[in-house]
């Protein structure tokens, strides 16, 4: 029996999903540490601490991302921008969703905070994951002469 996120997968795709999960979990253990630091032994606020935890965690995930996950090639200084743009615009957008998340269930229905964390966390990292793969670390698609096709405009 074949779990449905790697059936009809070659090894390669194979082993970028293992890595994104290995590295998913280990950006999730840098958000939900860094949220607790600041909301319990520092006492900061929910979504305060929450952005805190965001910043780390995209932090790490750029990185790890970057060179253990998609394996990005991109080394002239304008794709770099595009690429650190793209990622951190959607990690922006993804983390919107994380503090509006965190606010309506922990300080509007008073739900266990290290909890809702653990579920925003699953929900961001599939939406990561999905705009990582389909658009920040997209491979350059190949013509015939295995020659890249996309170029970077600027």
């Amino acid at each position: 029996m074949k779990l449905p996120i790697i059936a009809g997968k070659n090894r390669e795709e194979i082993i970028e999903i293992v890595a994104y999960l290995v590295f998913g979990v280990l950006t999730t253990v840098v958000n939900i540490v860094v949220y607790w630091l600041a909301a319990h032994p520092l006492g900061i606020k929910t979504v305060p601490s929450s952005v805190i935890a965001w910043i780390a965690a995209v932090a790490f995930a750029y990185v790890t991302n970057r060179i253990w996950v998609f394996h990005s090639e991109t080394t002239e200084t304008a794709g770099v921008i595009k690429e650190v743009v793209s990622f951190f615009s959607c990690r922006l957008a993804t983390g919107v969703i994380d503090w509006v998340f965190m606010y309506v269930t922990v300080d509007l229905l008073h739900y266990n905070d290290v909890i809702m964390k653990i579920i925003a966390n699953v929900i961001v990292i599939i939406l990561n994951y999905i705009a990582s793969k389909l658009w920040i670390f997209r491979k350059p698609e190949k013509n015939e002469n295995n020659e890249n096709t996309d170029q970077i405009k600027g």
